[in-house]
């Protein structure tokens, strides 16, 4: 295989997208922020700007619904409906997901250098924790926020789902691939509404390729790797490579003597 470190690109609006990032992450640090209004008036500039300053009543119905849903106050997520939600640590929150969510649905979210700082600088708001260098593409989906421990230099690529319900922990250097499932909750096959909330732990260097499932309660130790589609409803030992539905060790990876003395590169899209 080619050895293809990734290429650094010169955006003519980096400093104008710095600045705007910078500026709400230090809007956002400030512990007197409304945080619903902080969303509101994003998402109003974002999707509406002609209508900032209209008085609501003089809209249409259907102009007025679509300007309701730019404030978190307004809408409804699924964890408001789980009986074992924190309310007072998922309140801050909500608003934060609900901004991640229709930033990636706005002009802006395709857009990778933007997304990708827009997106750390809120995950450091929303997750319990959150280490340096974390990178998350268009359409990452959390559920609670506060129960995800995320390590340094973490890539979560497009359509993922994590759902902390229960609690998820990713380690240092973990890459979870495009539209990988990973889960923190399971119900009883007698009645769904018998749930069980076991820990998830993806370890350090763990990678979760194409398409793959993390079932409730898995520990995937590190260094190992979930194999494209496959699902693991068991834990995988470390340096292992599982394979298949359900999924099972198949391979192992190569002793760390014996893999390439690639040199280190640069990430353009690393904290400065």
């Amino acid at each position: 295989m080619a050895f293809l470190p990734l290429r650094s690109l010169e955006s003519a609006s980096r400093q104008v997208y710095d600045r705007w990032v910078g500026s709400l992450s230090e809007e956002l640090s400030d512990p007197g922020c409304d945080r619903n209004e902080f969303c509101r008036r994003i998402l109003t500039g974002l999707y509406y700007p002609q209508y900032a300053t209209t008085p609501i009543e003089e809209l249409s119905p259907e102009t007025q619904i679509a300007l309701l849903q730019m404030d978190p106050r307004n809408i409804t997520l699924e964890p408001e409906y789980y009986q074992d939600i924190d309310a007072a640590r998922y309140e801050p929150r909500k608003p934060l997901i609900w901004l991640w969510e229709m930033f990636d649905k706005s002009v802006l979210g395709e857009n990778i250098e933007l997304g990708v700082k827009f997106r750390r600088m809120l995950a450091h708001h929303v997750f319990g924790s959150c280490g340096r260098n974390f990178k998350a593409f268009h359409f990452v989906k959390v559920s609670f926020g506060y129960n995800l421990e995320v390590g340094d230099d973490v890539v979560v690529h497009r359509h993922v789902l994590l759902d902390d319900r229960g609690g998820i922990i990713i380690g240092n250097g973990a890459s979870i691939a495009d539209y990988a499932n990973v889960y923190s909750h399971t119900h009883a096959l007698a009645d769904g509404r018998d749930v069980d909330c076991p820990k998830t732990v993806i370890g350090n260097g763990v990678r979760i390729t194409y398409h793959a499932t993390v079932l409730a309660g898995v520990t995937l130790a590190d260094d190992s790797m979930l194999g494209a589609l496959a699902v693991a409803t068991r834990d995988v030992a470390s340096g292992q490579v599982a394979l298949g539905i359900p999924a099972a060790p198949k391979m192992v990876k190569p002793p760390r003597e014996e893999r390439p003395k690639h040199p280190k590169t640069v990430d353009p899209l690393a904290d400065l």
